[in-house]
């Protein structure tokens, strides 16, 4: 079974500058615009709300920012894990 980023022994390529695509997944009362501004810092990204759970406990978020190389674009999943319940 090949994975995403092991098709054929290569990894896929990426070229950059990039806007990134993360899900964001919150607990409910996470003020999640001020977590993602902390996170982005001055990168352009847009934010839009995607779920919000059927007990209303989690809320996922689409997360789309402009990375530069694969350093950062790393650097950014490594902090909003930091921050949030999950990233995908």
């Amino acid at each position: 079974m090949a994975k995403i980023c092991d098709l054929n022994g290569k990894k896929p390529e990426i070229i950059y500058p990039i806007f990134w695509e993360y899900k964001v997944i919150f607990d409910s009362l996470s003020d999640e615009k001020s977590i993602i501004k902390e996170c982005v810092g001055n990168r352009e990204y847009k934010l839009q709300s995607s779920h919000t759970s059927k007990n209303a406990k989690f809320k996922s978020f689409n997360l789309s920012v402009l990375v530069n190389n694969n350093t950062e674009r790393l650097e950014l999943f490594t902090l909003l894990k930091k921050h949030s319940k999950f990233v995908l």
